[in-house]
């Protein structure tokens, strides 16, 4: 336990933190796919809900035609307000090329279209994922506290420990030495930014309505970073936190193979380096590489000492190999593809609703 403050507002749990918040004015948006469908986390997380009792609850949902039906009837069983978004549907995929804003599908487009409809629901929205096995009822006040006064932003960081051992790697041995050797190589505030968030790949954030208009989502992974650069721009330091969410315990991935946290890599660091353009941080990609490595390296050593210090199981080579599989992402952005701020569109949330409405009605009459 620890009282640091980073260049950020940051709000620890000392030892049972339960913030006044302004839960009844908020939405929350937890993103699914069918593979969550009565899944213990996700169980988990809806009955928190319950007892939070927020304003609405939106699920982006990505799931085939067969598996809706039974996702609803699902999400009914709950005590909560819940939309339904069925972002998969074609008729919200003819929507969206209706407006130019077709192409490739994944958690953050799906994320992006619940963020539309959930600023017009309430003052606040949260966002989080539902594979935390370790998610509870304080998650949610603890991300909105600081949203009730004078902030815009607000981002969770905890402990991905399980079963003595490390997780978190793609951060750990990804963005967390790679923000470290962007922030040796430029005097960039932005860079200052990134590097004061504790766990910049989570999940769990909060903003106002205002700011979830702001937001151009990447439309698979990577959504994190992009959110942070979009916070940066219009909240900053002094209206951003970040808050102590505790330990969490997530699902795992494999490194490689599709969907692999090496493929994340590539996903993640195309939107790290199109924000680095978008706030005109200078990027020497070839000099940035090797100075990825070396401080990757630098850090496994350091973990090396903190596993051995808990008698943790850690395996330094496996976790160097990692290292050199991220690597290749550290390269300048081939595309970018994020798709625009709501305030930027001429498609109104409820559209997309609407649309969705249709494709579960044809799916399930």
């Amino acid at each position: 336990m620890e009282y640091v403050q980073e260049r950020v507002t940051t709000l620890h749990d000392y030892g049972n933190a339960n913030p006044v918040a302004p839960v009844e004015r908020a939405a929350v948006v937890v993103p699914m796919t069918e593979r969550e469908y009565a899944g213990l986390a996700a169980e988990r997380t809806l009955s928190a809900l319950e007892a939070v009792d927020p304003a609405t609850v939106v699920v982006p949902l990505s799931a085939s035609p067969g598996h809706v039906g039974e996702f609803r009837d699902w999400l009914d069983s709950f005590d909560l307000d819940v939309d339904l978004l069925w972002c998969s549907c074609e008729e919200v995929d003819d929507v969206l090329d209706d407006h130019g804003l077709g192409g490739t599908a994944g958690k953050g487009r799906d994320v992006w279209l619940a963020l539309g409809h959930a600023a017009e629901l309430a003052a606040f929205v949260v966002c989080h994922d539902a594979d935390a096995k370790t998610y509870g009822d304080r998650h949610v006040p603890k991300l909105l506290a600081p949203l009730g006064g004078e902030y815009a932003f607000s981002k969770g960081y905890y402990a991905r420990v399980e079963n003595d051992q490390l997780y978190g790697r793609l951060f750990r041995l990804f963005v967390r030495p790679l923000v470290r050797a962007l922030d040796d190589a430029t005097d960039h505030a932005f860079v200052d930014y990134l590097d004061a968030f504790r766990y910049a790949l989570a999940g769990e954030f909060a903003m106002t309505a205002d700011l979830a208009r702001e937001v151009r989502a990447q439309r698979a992974f990577g959504l994190e970073i992009g959110t942070l650069a979009d916070a940066y721009a219009h909240a900053g330091f002094e209206r951003s936190a970040q808050v102590d969410l505790g330990r969490h315990e997530h699902d795992h991935r494999a490194v490689s193979g599709p969907t692999g946290l090496s493929d994340m890599s590539e996903q993640v660091g195309r939107a790290l380096f199109n924000a680095l353009a978008d706030h005109d941080v200078p990027v020497d990609h070839d000099a940035l590489r090797d100075a990825y490595r070396d401080g990757a390296d630098a850090l496994v050593d350091q973990y090396v000492a903190d596993a051995a210090f808990n008698d943790f199981a850690y395996d330094a080579a496996g976790e160097r190999e990692q290292v050199e599989a991220y690597a290749p992402a550290v390269r300048a952005p081939d595309r970018d593809d994020r798709l625009p701020a709501w305030r930027d569109v001429d498609l109104h949330p409820e559209t997309v609703l609407d649309a969705s409405y249709r494709g579960i009605d044809r799916v399930t009459d």
